[in-house]
């Protein structure tokens, strides 16, 4: 394991140093320093502190975890890997993910999982331990997005751990809301549906990755209604867009 200090180091000598590693990195005293990690693959990093934008764009391996919290575009375009947010995440989070894994303990801000999509045997996964901002799930096209609402709820099935606007332009995957979303309001292009025993038993491992990860217990995950959000349309566009 090797031992990076990053207080007052500039972003692109701090990420030269991490390239340069040939075995793990543990990185400490981080304070917005962008791109860490973008394109490695087969390496562990570990960070201490807050992370700038675009941690772990391009990820094609090995983990990134942060113990604190990140700003935008987490795993930007990442294809495998993991990515692991001990606190919370900025806007974008996941943004274009094709493969791979997020964790986002807290919360995360507007647009998370826009344009995320599958590709061949790659299948991006992104659970938030938390709520999310507006136009969570954006034009998503493939992969799963589960959002668990365990901050900052209260305990009601009800409970409202999204914003504004989700699922705009969803054309496929699929999203899980730890809620019965009666007060949340999706657009005409999306079908809406209480998640059966099967739909939850397609997103278990993904909640028992993530109970471990961050010491939750997983029958509290288990618990309440969720809801889970497809779309039903192979055109979501002309329905948004084109007048009949």
């Amino acid at each position: 394991m090797i031992y990076l200090d990053a207080q007052n180091v500039h972003f692109m000598e701090l990420n030269e140093k991490v390239r340069t590693c040939h075995e793990d990195v543990t990185i400490i005293n981080v304070l917005g320093q962008r791109f860490i990690g973008d394109g490695l693959t087969n390496k562990n990093i570990t960070i201490e502190g807050t992370p700038g934008n675009a941690l772990g764009a391009y990820l094609n391996g090995g983990s990134i975890t942060v113990f604190g919290n990140a700003q935008d575009a987490v795993g930007d375009t990442m294809n495998k890997g993991r990515i692991v947010i001990h606190g919370n995440a900025g806007d974008a989070c996941g943004y274009a993910m094709r493969g791979g894994k997020i964790f986002v303990r807290g919360n995360a801000g507007y647009r998370a999982g826009i344009h995320m999509k599958a590709y061949e045997d790659n299948f991006p996964v992104m659970v938030i331990g938390g709520k999310c901002g507006s136009f969570l799930g954006e034009y998503q096209a493939g992969g799963v997005i589960i959002v668990l609402g365990l901050e900052n709820c209260d305990n009601s099935a009800s409970k409202e751990i999204i914003s504004n606007f989700p699922c705009t332009g969803m054309h496929g995957g699929s999203m899980f809301l730890r809620s019965d979303c009666r007060n949340i309001r999706f657009p005409s292009h999306v079908t809406v549906e209480k998640a059966s025993k099967e739909d939850l038993a397609s997103i278990k491992n993904y909640l028992i990755e993530f109970s471990k990860e961050f010491n939750v217990n997983i029958e509290t995950l288990l618990e309440d209604t969720y809801t889970k959000i497809t779309p039903n349309s192979k055109n979501p566009y002309k329905q948004m867009y084109v007048q009949n």
